[in-house]
């Protein structure tokens, strides 16, 4: 479980590139494309808030349950996983915005969309430096194939990095060149 929430980080790191890419655009006074950063909300919406944190936090809360001495990470975890949300959420809502011809300030934005490139990357940092190596350590062979058994969605097919691009991603995997 641990390789594939690693392997969806690596993925999101190309979707940050991405949203960096389109920051500088903006800075640069060069062509936004609006559509692709709506995309790559929506996918982060739909994917990362709604498939990836919870299987973290499935992982976690059984951590702090079964094997945990001394937390000192779970409220940082839970409350990142919050904040990524609704900065989210917020930007999307911006974007949203300028896609239907409203004036929004590029200050404003810009602030924004850097906000959530650092606070993205900043809370995959730390679960790649310190949350994956306790869990790592902690859990034995049996507690994940406990939590395996448990996690609900692993069936669902990621709809930008797995076997079909769905038609509302096609833009952003073709920015992938994938």
């Amino acid at each position: 479980m641990l390789s594939e929430l690693h392997r969806e980080h690596i993925n999101i790191a190309k979707l940050l590139d991405l949203l960096r890419q389109q920051l500088f655009a903006i800075r640069s006074e060069k062509e936004v494309r609006y559509r692709l950063l709506r995309d790559i909300l929506s996918y982060l919406s739909e994917v990362s808030d709604q498939c990836h944190h919870p299987q973290e936090d499935l992982i976690y809360d059984y951590y702090l349950k079964y094997r945990c001495q001394d937390d000192q990470i779970t409220d940082r975890l839970k409350n990142e996983h919050e904040l990524v949300v609704v900065a989210g959420k917020e930007l999307t809502e911006l974007v949203e915005m300028i896609l239907m011809d409203a004036v929004i300030p590029l200050d404003q934005l810009t602030a924004k969309l850097e906000s959530f490139i650092v606070l993205q990357q900043r809370h995959m940092d730390f679960e790649e430096g310190e949350v994956f190596p306790e869990l790592s350590a902690k859990l034995t062979e049996d507690d994940w194939r406990h939590l395996e058994q448990n996690w609900r969605y692993k069936t669902a097919d990621d709809p930008l990095f797995g076997r079909e691009v769905a038609e509302r991603y096609r833009d952003i995997s073709s920015s992938l060149g994938l």
